[in-house]
């Protein structure tokens, strides 16, 4: 397998980790989608072990390259982002599965494990909910304005409503009333659900 995360030291660890298992070998590493695809070439892989984020791209981008002259690759795409867009995302690489970052170590293990023999763990009804849930998060994010959205922003950086008018340029009630309007186009009560909201629609990170 090949292995691709742009943080040497998780990749070590991974490297470490999965090396170790008797029916497993990792064969390569990489830092970016470029290197990614240039090993799966070289390396002739059956699995690609790939975080989600990557400097010049997303694991979509690469699995999306690697496909197009392995299309028998396996992925399990490994990420701090839970959201759904990313989710959705995975799905449409075709990734085996989706490990989020703070996952036991034998969770990783198993997963690999699993997708190695062919198996998925990305089932038809969880796709099908995740394409559900993704078309309602657009539906959400389009009925966003840009003003509303700068405001989201501002908020995820701990600004307050009278900072955010001054930053702005203003008044403090049109804030409020930005805030309030999140209530109904978020289906949120709070200003951190609308945060929480914004980020799972890839609005702010």
């Amino acid at each position: 397998m090949v292995i691709v995360d742009d943080h040497q030291l998780v990749s070590d660890g991974l490297g470490m980790l999965l090396d170790g298992e008797p029916d497993m070998e990792v064969c390569g590493y990489g830092r970016t989608v470029a290197e990614a695809i240039r090993l799966a070439h070289q390396t002739d892989p059956d699995l690609v072990v790939m975080d989600f984020h990557l400097p010049d791209g997303t694991g979509l981008d690469a699995a999306i390259a690697i496909r197009r002259v392995r299309p028998d690759m396996r992925f399990v795409f490994l990420t701090r982002d839970d959201s759904v867009t990313a989710r959705v995302a995975a799905v449409e690489a075709g990734a085996g599965a989706f490990v989020h970052k703070s996952r036991a170590a034998s969770d990783l293990i198993e997963a690999v494990r699993q997708v190695g023999n062919g198996a998925s763990l990305i089932s038809p009804s969880m796709i099908a909910s995740l394409l559900s849930r993704n078309g309602q998060l657009g539906v959400k994010r389009d009925s966003l304005t840009a003003r509303e959205r700068e405001v989201l922003r501002l908020m995820a950086e701990g600004a307050s409503s009278r900072e955010i008018a001054d930053r702005l340029g203003i008044s403090y009630a049109t804030v409020r009333s930005h805030i309030r309007s999140f209530d109904t186009k978020l289906g949120v009560h709070s200003k951190i659900e609308a945060v929480a909201a914004a980020r799972e629609m890839n609005i702010i990170e």
